[in-house]
C-alpha cells in the first residue's frame, strides 16, 4: 500500500523511478521495489539517488530465497506498487535464460517486496526448479 505522504518522482519522459518520502526534516528516496534507495538527506540528494539508480537494475537477475532453504533465480515480471490505500504486488518468474522452450514458474509477492526477493550477489549460487 502506498503511503499518502510519499511523492512520486519521474523521469523526464514521465516513467515512474520511486518515490521521496518525508523523515523529520530531510528526505529519503524510495524505489520501485519499496526499499529505501538513500539514507535521509536533503530532496534534490534524494531525487539525484533516484535518477542514479534509474530502471536498468529491475532487468537483473534477482533471487528468491525459498522456505526449504533453495535460492531460486528469478526476473521480474510485474512490479505494480497499488495507489494510496490499495495493496500494490510484484511478480517473479524462475529465470528461463533467454530460452522460449523452458519452463517457468511464477510468484506473486506482496509490494513493498519482501526480504526473500533480493538482489543476486556476483557469483552467488542459485538454481531453478528444473536443476
Amino acid at each position: 500500500m502506498l503511503p499518502a505522504d510519499w511523492t512520486p518522482h519521474r523521469r523526464d519522459d514521465g516513467e515512474l523511478l520511486g518515490w521521496i518520502r518525508p523523515e523529520g526534516d530531510d528526505w529519503v528516496a524510495v524505489d520501485l521495489l519499496g526499499h529505501e534507495a538513500s539514507t535521509p538527506v536533503e530532496w534534490l540528494e534524494a531525487e539525484a539517488a533516484l535518477e542514479a539508480n534509474g530502471l536498468a537494475w529491475l532487468a537483473e537477475v534477482w533471487v528468491l530465497d525459498m522456505p526449504e532453504g533453495d535460492a531460486w533465480r528469478v526476473k521480474l515480471v510485474e512490479v505494480t506498487p497499488g495507489r494510496v490505500g490499495a495493496a500494490g504486488r510484484i511478480v517473479v518468474q524462475t529465470d528461463d535464460f533467454g530460452a522460449i522452450d523452458v519452463p517457468v514458474t511464477r510468484f506473486e509477492l506482496e509490494w513493498p517486496a519482501p526480504p526473500t526477493l533480493r538482489r543476486r550477489e556476483p557469483g552467488e549460487p542459485t538454481s531453478t526448479p528444473f536443476g
